[in-house]
């Protein structure tokens, strides 16, 4: 045991000494170890070669990848549209079909292509190498069918990038249809007797005949050809179009017709010259039996309408308009017009007010021309003022143009504010209406927590309907008002400088707001972005307080429907003036106040401050009521003291700073007192305009007897001023004594005023009885009718129906259009409503306005209602792509609305809307329900107030 123990100790202590070995032996290893790390230290194997990736996948946005730019395209266009239907030729066809070669630009190693394409069939596909024309392998290709309308082209072989030139061919067909978009056509009729010349005595006989044109913005280029179809994806085009016999093409630029024959038929090749370099959406072609006049000058001026126009040379003031303003923006500009021609075309339809392709510009046919004989001073100055704006987006917009659509004000706002300039070449000076026209129209859409800021963030704006609620008032009117307040704060002399330089340094390219900021800049001391940067960025315009007793001054967000606004304050600039001052040194606003501004403090209680003169300001002005008080004294002591334009601006900030519950109604409507005594037209209108709105909220309760009485009351004295003018059947001289002369007559007879009706049912009676009809002045038709059509029967209506139908002027159908809504019989108003839905009856583009005009009339807005709720589908189907249709007609068909039936009527139809995943007049419909509940709430408040103030003062 003892010798068992021993061994045991022996064996142990062994152990140990090999362990305590072997440690040492790690430690001095890696010791030794470290000393050759440190010497040599070890060096990475190299990483593995990975294969490029080649990205395939679809963009995650709606916007197109950059791998591949365009620099030129080929496009032939072949409609085989007969234009008139003959004996010889009864297989009508509305297809067209077509290719187009674009050359693209590769800018990274690429195997797939994404363009855009819509509702077309596309047959081939080829993709070469500009420079060897070897053909690339094409995998497959693909439209999606989403709102991205992205073309994919998947190919076996990689395009190499570093600017390598590629072809990309394809072949497609599409059809022609009558949806006023893309490549659509469009009917109208002839007087084929007046074409043969046929003995005078022999009976007219009208025929149908059709054209086929275009209207590509803003994204419907694509559904003609396969394309590049975003704004800044400019290139170079070259459009041939093959159309039938006896028809005229016409596109961007000039072209050259030859006889060709294409499987035994005889076919027109017109190739046309290479446009500028220029946007998708900028594109326009159009085939026709149509007719042209030319102006010869340095650029050639045509325009094309039915021949029938030319018979009565209804295109004479066009052409004369035309050139004079062309001039004048040139020298304006001081930027050529580029290209060597002008065609301007009057079309029997289209959606839109004009279009603004470059070199070929759309008119509907009232827009563009006129008959001395039958057209008012009105109708001759919307042809001026369309073509005035037409003329400017050929510099805003074509020339320049903005990168996406958020910056669409660059092009709208810009050429809205250039019309007011390009018309006083023809002798229309409109600046002092400016504010009735788009300060305001902007102030009623701009006060909705619905609307959007003149400049949006591009990934906010992406699909069509997104892009399609852009235009509208916000980026044409407030883009105007608020380039009017810039130049007013830069002086005009830098702000046209500016201007200047902004074209000449980007012409042919696009641009960011911040570019044309950046080029005022240059012109002034002043801070152009500091000062315009809110007024750009964000969403409304302020509303600023002034406590006069104290100077005391505040801005806020102004809104109809109160909400927590933004709290970012507007730089604002404020002219203002006093009883005792004609105008002090202007006053700028940075924060939100409140803050005491010395310059606003008056010393005696009886003084007036007048601020926002002439409203170059784009706020409203709200003031303590002793300083209302005092200046509805001056208006009723002598108004004249007052700027006329602020006449009108002070009643409607007043009313409309009621409306938003910041001031009480009735001080609203005392100012409207003076006007026993105003014969000025912009002051009667700002007036005419708020008081018609709450004729819109109470003409279906017991409120509207006594606003009717009012009105009859306050407008005896301007109907008498002009009554001379009226029963002579003559118009004054001066341009808005005019419109006042026609507003005089409006309200007096809609209003019950005997010595009205009774003069409008004589002047309509001695024109229907006389074998020259309608010798009454022109301007006055439009309402002489709608009183005697809204007082008579119907003989009386179906009279005015038979001379519509008649009428071959554009101008005078709209006339008659319009009053044929007057009628307060139902089944009238029903039946019109109908007819809406036959462009042979009422023409397509026609008929959103035609319901809106019925919708104004009390007895037609639950009508219209009805009417567009059971017919949405349709006309959503037929007017998708209306840029303004949908929304001006849900505006027109809700202005009404002040109930909570009414509301949630609304608000199912945006459920319904919803739920089919529709986003059409989305924002439109927005807005329509905001307004709504804002006039719930105000009706609720002030219903009574409203009614004691008019009951008193009969």
């Amino acid at each position: 045991m003892a010798k068992a123990m021993g061994l045991s100790k022996i064996l142990a202590a062994g152990v140990g000494i090999l362990t305590v070995s072997s440690v040492c032996g790690l430690v001095m290893m890696a010791v030794v170890y470290k000393i050759q790390i440190d010497k040599f230290p070890p060096v990475s194997p190299p990483p593995p070669i990975r294969p490029t990736v080649i990205p395939t996948d679809p963009p995650s946005s709606f916007r197109l990848p950059d791998n591949v730019i365009p620099e030129s395209y080929k496009v032939f266009i072949q409609p085989y549209l007969y234009s008139a239907i003959t004996n010889n030729y009864t297989n009508q066809s509305f297809a067209f079909t077509g290719n187009s070669t674009v050359r693209v630009k590769c800018m990274t190693n690429s195997k797939t292509i994404f363009l855009h394409a819509q509702d077309l069939n596309v047959t081939t596909v080829e993709v070469r190498q500009s420079d060897t024309n070897e053909k690339l392998t094409v995998n497959r290709y693909k439209i999606h069918q989403n709102e991205s309308n992205f073309f994919e082209i998947q190919l076996e072989d990689i395009m190499s990038g570093n600017g390598t030139y590629y072809d990309i061919f394809t072949t497609f067909e599409g059809e022609l249809f009558d949806g006023l978009e893309g490549f659509y056509v469009s009917r109208y009729t002839e007087n084929v007797k007046a074409k043969e010349e046929e003995e005078e005595e022999e009976e007219d006989e009208y025929k149908e005949r059709l054209l086929a044109t275009s209207l590509l913005q803003p994204t419907n280029a694509r559904k003609v050809f396969p394309c590049f179809d975003e704004p800044a994806l400019k290139a170079v085009f070259q459009i041939t179009v093959l159309h039938r016999p006896g028809t005229v093409a016409i596109s961007n630029e000039l072209g050259d017709p030859k006889t060709t024959e294409i499987d035994g038929e005889e076919w027109f090749e017109t190739i046309f010259e290479e446009t500028p370099i220029m946007s998708t959406y900028s594109l326009a072609f159009t085939v026709s039996e149509f007719e042209s006049k030319m102006m010869s000058s340095v650029t050639k001026i045509h325009i094309h309408a039915r021949r029938e126009a030319f018979s009565v040379d209804r295109a004479d003031y066009a052409l004369e308009v035309t050139a004079k303003i062309l001039d004048h923006y040139q020298i304006t500009f001081g930027s050529k017009y580029p290209l060597r021609k002008i065609d301007q075309i009057a079309l029997p339809d289209i959606s839109v007010g004009a279009t603004e392709n470059w070199g070929l510009i759309s008119y509907p046919e009232s827009g563009l021309l006129y008959d001395k004989s039958t057209g008012s001073t009105f109708d001759q100055e919307r042809v001026a003022t369309l073509i005035a704006h037409g003329l400017a987006n050929q510099w805003f917009g074509n020339l320049v143009t903005m990168r996406w659509w958020n910056d669409l004000w660059l092009n709208g706002g810009l050429t809205t504010y250039m019309s007011y300039i390009g018309v006083e070449a023809v002798g229309w000076n409109f600046r002092d209406l400016f504010v009735l026209r788009e300060t305001q129209t902007a102030f009623q859409v701009d006060s909705l927590n619905s609307s959007h800021p003149l400049s949006s963030q591009e990934n906010d704006i992406q699909t069509f309907s997104e892009i399609t609620g852009l235009f509208d008032a916000i980026t044409y009117s407030k883009g105007a008002a608020v380039l009017r307040m810039l130049a007013k704060f830069m002086t005009e002399e830098a702000f046209m400088k500016g201007i200047k330089n902004y074209l000449a340094k980007f012409e042919y390219q696009n641009t960011e707001y911040k570019d044309l900021l950046d080029c005022l800049q240059e012109e002034t001391k002043e801070d152009v972005e500091g000062f315009m940067s809110t007024w750009i960025e964000q969403v409304g315009y302020p509303v600023i307080t002034i406590i006069t007793q104290t100077g005391e001054t505040t801005q806020e967000h102004f809104l109809l429907k109160q909400k927590q606004g933004h709290d970012i304050a507007w730089q604002v600039h404020i002219r203002h003036m006093t009883d005792r001052e004609s105008e002090k040194k202007p006053v700028t606003l940075k924060v939100k106040g409140p803050v005491k501004l010395p310059s606003f403090q008056l010393q005696d209680r009886d003084e007036w401050l007048l601020a926002n003169i002439d409203c170059t300001g784009y706020f409203r002005v709200n003031y303590d009521e002793e300083n209302w008080n005092n200046l509805r004294i001056q208006l009723e002591r002598n108004h004249h003291i007052i700027p006329i334009i602020n006449r009108g601006q002070l009643i409607d900030d007043a009313f409309n700073i009621a409306r938003a519950h910041r001031l009480n109604i009735t001080i609203a409507l005392s100012l409207t007192k003076y006007l026993v005594n105003e014969t000025e037209y912009i002051p009667w209108d700002s007036a005419l305009k708020n008081l018609d709105h709450l004729v819109l909220m109470f003409d279906r309760s017991e409120v509207y007897g006594p606003i009717t009485k009012y009105l009859r009351k306050l407008i005896t004295r301007l109907y008498e001023h002009f009554e001379e003018y009226t029963i002579n059947r003559t118009v004054p001289e001066k341009h808005t004594d005019q419109y006042n002369q026609v507003n005089a007559i409006s309200v007096a007879c809609s209003n019950g005023l005997a010595i009205c009706t009774e003069m409008a049912r004589s002047l309509f009676e001695k024109n229907k009885n006389e074998t020259n009809k309608f010798r009454m002045h022109p301007n006055l038709k439009k309402e002489i009718y709608c009183s005697v059509i809204a007082n008579g029967d119907e003989d009386d209506w179906e009279f005015a129906w038979e001379e519509y139908q008649k009428a071959t002027d554009a101008a005078e159908k709209d006339k008659l259009r319009y009053a044929l809504s007057c009628t307060k019989e139902i089944w009238l108003l029903n039946r019109y409503l109908q007819y809406t839905l036959e462009p042979s009856k009422i023409r397509k583009m026609d008929m959103v306005s035609t319901i809106n005009y019925i919708a104004k009339n009390v007895a037609g807005q639950p009508l219209a209602w009805d009417f567009v709720r059971g017919h949405w589908s349709y006309i959503t189907q037929e007017y998708g792509a209306g840029v303004v249709s949908l929304g001006s007609l849900l505006d027109a068909v809700t202005k009404r609305f002040s109930t909570e039936v009414e509301l949630q009527e609304l608000k199912q139809l945006q459920s319904e809307q919803e739920e089919k995943k529709q986003g059409i007049a989305a924002r439109a419909l927005e807005q329509a329900i905001e307004r709504t509940e804002a006039n719930i709430m105000w009706v609720k408040e002030n219903k009574q107030m409203v009614k004691d103030w008019f009951v008193g003062e009969l």
